[in-house]
Formats: structure tokens, sequence, C-alpha cells
């Protein structure tokens, strides 16, 4: 079966809302995956308009996973609704729930007037079993997936375009890089960001990151990573300065995992220019390194100052230097020393 990506999962999402925009429920919804924040967006959705104010008192129940067992959920879900033509069942963090697949005994034959919500966040079901088979069958599911920095990137690009508002490239990495994944995190420092703009200039910039989010516009792992790209040796060495300095807001896990990438996709280029002879049609450079196109001139200096032999020596340096920031024969060296010796080593 192939991989889930994205953009299909969040298509799941929106046909799902859809549905139930136009109200259209199912009686069970298995909202699963990796990526929380749609699942949240869904189950919150449900939660505050399958019902009326008034019909919600006495006729939806939100439950726990780690403080309900399976046969209590089946209960509440077989009670019949109260002065109102439905009822609503949630069951948040449902990936506690010991055995969740023995909820198939109730989705075989499920209660019409019963709207049955299951949020299994960080993992899936396993598909192959019944308890999968009948939820699609007879309900709906969303399975969700982890973005990678050229999604939220361009999730952050389409998130901000739906409030009419856009974003420079550089700052749409800046908070790729410096807030993870987590799309509930980036979506609410992006409502900070956005009442804070005046109402004429409803446009981001790296000035308003660093003033508002706190992410400097100068030390960070883009910046690091475009310093290497250029050999721009003093700028490289400022930034591990500041690193060393504030081990706490620039871990040394977090700058390694971001070398690593930014050197995997120069080894990657430099496939594409061999098998492409050179020219390389900018769409699809961009689409197998995972950039912004905008990012694109960057990589094409990096491969310049870096030929394919030592671009594989500096993913085996990051590797032992990954090793060595966890422990493995680190002698007396703390992190920021690691970084620092690292770095020389990158750049000569």
């Amino acid at each position: 079966m192939a991989k889930l990506r994205a953009r299909d999962a969040i298509a799941q999402y929106e046909r799902i809302l859809g549905d139930l925009k136009k109200r259209t429920y199912k009686p069970f919804y298995l909202l699963m995956g990796e990526e929380a924040y749609y699942i949240d967006l869904l189950s919150d959705y449900i939660a505050q308009h399958a019902l009326t104010e008034t019909e919600r008192s006495f006729n939806q129940l939100i439950l726990y996973g780690k403080d309900v067992t399976t046969p209590q959920i089946i209960d509440a879900a077989r009670r019949y609704p109260m002065m109102a033509n439905q009822q609503v069942v949630i069951v948040r963090e449902a990936q506690n729930l010991r055995n969740v697949e023995q909820l198939e005994t109730y989705i075989k034959t499920p209660l019409e007037s019963t709207i049955l919500v299951i949020c299994y966040k960080g993992k899936t079901v396993d598909k192959r079993k019944t308890f999968y088979k009948l939820a699609e069958k007879q309900g709906d599911i969303l399975e969700t997936v982890l973005l990678n920095d050229t999604e939220i990137a361009n999730w952050v690009r389409d998130y901000l375009k739906e409030k009419e508002c856009t974003i420079e490239p550089v700052a749409g990495m800046m908070l790729a890089e410096y807030l993870g994944s987590d799309l509930s995190k980036i979506a609410n420092e992006l409502n900070k960001l956005f009442i804070l703009l005046p109402q004429n200039n409803k446009h981001i910039t790296a000035e308003h990151i660093e003033r508002n989010i706190g992410i400097s516009k100068d030390y960070n792992v883009f910046e690091l990573n475009n310093a290497l790209s250029k050999k721009d040796v003093l700028k490289a060495n400022r930034i591990v300065v500041h690193f060393a300095k504030n081990p706490t807001d620039y871990p040394m896990v977090m700058t390694m995992s971001a070398l690593f990438m930014h050197f995997a996709r120069i080894a990657r280029y430099h496939f594409l220019k061999n098998k492409h002879r050179g020219q390389v049609p900018q769409g699809e450079a961009a689409a197998e390194l995972g950039i912004n196109p905008y990012f694109l001139r960057d990589y094409d200096e990096a491969v310049k100052r870096y030929p394919q032999t030592k671009t594989l020596e500096i993913i085996s340096l990051l590797r032992e230097y990954d090793m060595r920031s966890k422990g493995w024969n680190t002698g007396f060296a703390d992190h920021g020393e690691l970084l620092r010796e690292l770095i020389f080593k990158i750049m000569h």
C-alpha cells in the first residue's frame, strides 16, 4: 500500500468537513494519525455543530481514553438521545484505550441516533483488522501524517491566504525550522501575528517573526545552512557561537537534524545534475529536493562549493558528530565545542 501523502490527508479532512457542513453525519468517525491538528478540528466541529446548545446539555458526552474502558464507550453509544434526534459521544486520546478494536462489536450495528467519534492520535490502528474495515464501511475515517519542512511552508502560505495575508518565503522557512511540524502551535503563532499586523499591511516578514515570536532572523538553523552553502566562514561562526551561548534555545539535536537534511538535499541535487548532465528543470529540482523554488539558487551555489565526494564526506561527519553529541566518544567537549569543530571540518 502506497504511503499516505500530506496533501491526500488534507483532502480527506476537507471532504469530511464538507459533509459535516451539509449536516451529513455518519454514525461513526475514526480520526487517527500522527498530526493531531486536523483530528482536533473535526472533533471540535462536530462538538460545536452537530447539536444545538440546548441539546448538548443532555446529549453530548466527552470521554478520555485513559479514564474509560471500551465496554463503557459502547454502553454510552447505545443510549438513546433525550429530547433530541441524536446524541454525540467523543472519545479523546483514544490511543490510550487498551482494546480499541473491541469497538467492532458496536460498529457492526451502530445506532443511527448516535454520532461516535474516536480521536486516535499519534499513530494508526491496524488496517488489516476487522475494526478498521468495519469503520471504513459503517462510518468515515481520517488518517493524518506529519508534514515535512516544505509542506509546512506551503501550509503556512495557504493558511494565511484564507485570511488574505501573505508571508515572505524566508519567514515561512524560519517558522518551519523553529516550530517544527506541530500545526496547532504554528496556527496559534500565526493567529497572534495576524492580530498584531497593521490593518493596511497584511504581509508577514522575517522582522515580524523575530519581533513577535522570538525567532532571531540572523541566528537560526536556516541562516546557518545558508552560510554553509555560501562558505561564509564569518557568518557561520557567529551563528555557532550564538548557539553555544544559548543551548536551551538551540538544542544540538535540532541543529544536527537541520544540517543533515540540508546536505542530504545537496547530495540529491548532485545526483540530479549528473542525471540531467548539469541542467535540471527548476520545477523538477524543487520537487525532488522538497523546497520552495525560491531557495533553489542557494543549492545551485552549494553544489559548486561542495563537490559530490565532499558532500558525502560531510554526511558521514554529521553521523559521527550526531553520535558524539549523544555521548559516544565525546571526551570533555560540550555541545558548543562539538558544533564549532564540526562546522570547521565542513567548510575546510
